[in-house]
């Protein structure tokens, strides 16, 4: 499995699992398919454009298929820089249960470590993901919080639990 950085050049193969990952667990993000099947390849491309303190990190199986994906934000405000985001995990269905998910999330983690003065990584899980959150635990992650009907999808109402990974 190769993990790197996705890059400009990936926007098609990365808004074709974005779209996937939207339509298979739509209670797991913030965004939903129908309004991310507008974006233009040119608006997704500019999405996943890396800098130093903004990338998506993905593995590719060996046929070089992107199969998962985790994105990684650090906060701008100069109050705040001591803090980075991590948004959007997935893994493609049929690559789950191969310890990808950890191996993506370990990148991640590694990486971030790097940027100078990043004290600690926050995320939100679904409440009731109780395999998400397992493997956020084994890596660190500390729950400190719940928000309440934090997401609204077809008059479902989803609780998140915030956590934390401080360095």
């Amino acid at each position: 499995m190769n993990i790197r950085i996705l890059k400009e050049s990936d926007a098609h193969i990365y808004q074709e699992l974005r779209l996937n990952a939207l339509k298979m667990n739509p209670e797991a993000f913030g965004s939903t398919y129908e309004r991310e099947v507008e974006f233009s390849l040119e608006m997704v491309m500019e999405r996943i454009k890396p800098t130093k303190d903004k990338y998506i990190v993905g593995p590719f199986d060996h046929s070089g298929s992107l199969v998962g994906m985790v994105a990684f934000i650090r906060e701008n405000d100069l109050k705040n820089r001591h803090k980075g985001n991590v948004f959007g995990m997935y893994i493609a269905p049929g690559s789950r249960g191969q310890g990808l998910g950890k191996a993506l999330m370990k990148e991640l983690i590694s990486r971030a470590k790097n940027c100078d003065g990043l004290e600690q990584i926050k995320l939100t899980v679904v409440s009731d993901n109780d395999h998400a959150k397992n493997l956020y635990k084994s890596l660190g992650f500390e729950i400190y919080g719940t928000e309440r009907n934090a997401l609204k999808d077809q008059g479902l109402y989803f609780d998140e639990d915030l956590m934390v990974l401080s360095f």
